[in-house]
């Protein structure tokens, strides 16, 4: 069962760098396999559909998404196209 994780994990990440996002810098606040709330204050990413996904990340950018971590957010997603933000979130979430 670890492999199969591991497996998924490591996809994850190569489908995320092929979508032109840094998923590395996202693991460190919501974890690898996206379960954690980052810094306890964040929905759980892995809980999410792709399209709440998309819209929480382009909202951070547009700066009209977000609540107590909507700055630090906003600069995480600012150096990315809304396509790549999209492409980004079909990899995560459900």
């Amino acid at each position: 069962m670890k492999k199969i994780v591991i497996s998924i994990v490591a996809l994850a990440a190569t489908t995320a760098l092929m979508a032109g996002v840094n998923s590395g810098a996202c693991a460190g606040c919501h974890g690898a396999d996206w379960s954690k709330s980052a810094l306890g204050k964040s929905k759980i990413v892995a809980s999410l559909s792709h399209a709440d996904i998309a819209t929480a990340l382009k909202g951070y950018k547009a700066g009209t998404y977000g609540g107590p971590m909507k700055g630090l957010m906003k600069g995480q997603v600012a150096k990315y196209s809304d396509a790549d933000l999209e492409a980004f979130a079909q990899t995560i979430g459900k």
